[in-house]
């Protein structure tokens, strides 16, 4: 087996040699240009380690993980549009880079480059893999809708925002492991078990996530700090501060979330400061951690050698423990 690093550069190296469509260029150089402005490559990642995890060839999933990569940065390319995002992965992002029109269309021509990465496989094996890849997409948009409601509303539960981060981000991440289970001829059990690891590490990943968006640091982190705080989103932390918070803290952070000051960087560190207060920073790191544990409960059954199940327990942990 490869180390982490080994696999991404095995990856990055397929990516850049992929002889993808480059005419014309207004379409696809915003593709070829976000597949390449780097990127944690988290997802084809772990394809290829779920393939070698299994006993199969990873260079056999190299298609698949690209598929996913591909499609995961089409879905980038359009929520960038819709949260009007200036910045991604610290820079430009395509329909700041060139125009709306032209984001909008590249990203409908890398979802159609997703599909075209699967025909390679045997007929019975690319079903099986556009199949849950079907799943997997109709779920992200799913998930970007909720997210979208959620903007209108007032009275998202927890539970709701839960499954909104899972619809939106986790399943991809356990549909990568799963595809790459199944290119390894893993059967269908263990290819399930390592598609519900995916899915809770995935989780844990979007809560750090929301966490480093209010959190982290800007210039390690490739985006704009507090961008959820100012399109209101009812993220973990504030659907946990409401729920704290004194009556009147808790009137202060709603009325933060319904207006658009003038003072920017005032709002997000008012509300920042209310999120600490209420305990939401804590409670969120304990869910972070939670959810990595279940992952890791989630791969005791598979009948793996015991350092191919530390490999994963390491990312894992150097997932929950990520600063960027």
């Amino acid at each position: 087996m490869l180390t982490i690093s080994q696999y991404q550069e095995e990856f990055l190296a397929y990516l850049e040699d992929y002889p993808f469509s480059s005419e014309p260029e207004g379409l696809y150089g915003p593709m070829h240009y976000i597949l390449r402005v780097g990127g944690k490559r988290l997802r084809p990642v772990l394809t290829l380690l779920a393939a070698d995890i299994f006993g199969g060839d990873y260079k056999k999933a190299l298609d698949a993980a690209l598929a996913i990569e591909v499609f995961h940065n089409f879905t980038l390319v359009h929520d960038d549009i819709m949260d009007d995002a200036p910045m991604r992965r610290g820079m430009p992002s395509v329909h700041e880079k060139w125009d709306l029109n032209t984001g909008i269309l590249s990203g409908d021509v890398m979802l159609v480059k997703s599909y075209t990465l699967f025909e390679r496989y045997a007929p019975e094996l690319q079903v099986k893999l556009i199949r849950l890849f079907n799943k997997t997409a109709a779920e992200v948009c799913e998930g970007q809708q909720y997210d979208v409601d959620f903007e209108l509303r007032t009275d998202v539960t927890l539970q709701e925002y839960l499954r909104m981060i899972q619809y939106k981000t986790a399943v991809l991440v356990g549909a990568a492991m799963q595809m790459g289970a199944l290119i390894a001829g893993a059967t269908e059990e263990e290819a399930k078990t390592i598609y519900d690891f995916g899915l809770h590490l995935g989780t844990a990943f979007q809560l750090q996530d929301d966490y480093l968006d209010a959190f982290g640091d800007e210039k390690t982190f490739g985006k704009q700090i507090g961008g959820d705080i100012m399109e209101n989103k009812k993220t973990f932390l504030y659907i946990t501060a409401l729920e704290n918070l004194e009556e009147d803290d808790a009137d202060l952070l709603q009325n933060l979330y319904e207006i658009a000051p003038a003072d920017t960087e005032e709002k997000i560190r008012t509300v920042k400061e209310l999120f600490v207060s209420s305990g939401a920073t804590d409670k969120i790191r304990e869910a972070i951690q939670e959810y990595t544990e279940t992952a890791f409960g989630s791969i005791a059954s598979l009948s793996l050698d015991e350092k191919k199940k530390e490999v994963l327990l390491a990312f894992g942990r150097n997932l929950m423990n990520r600063k960027v």
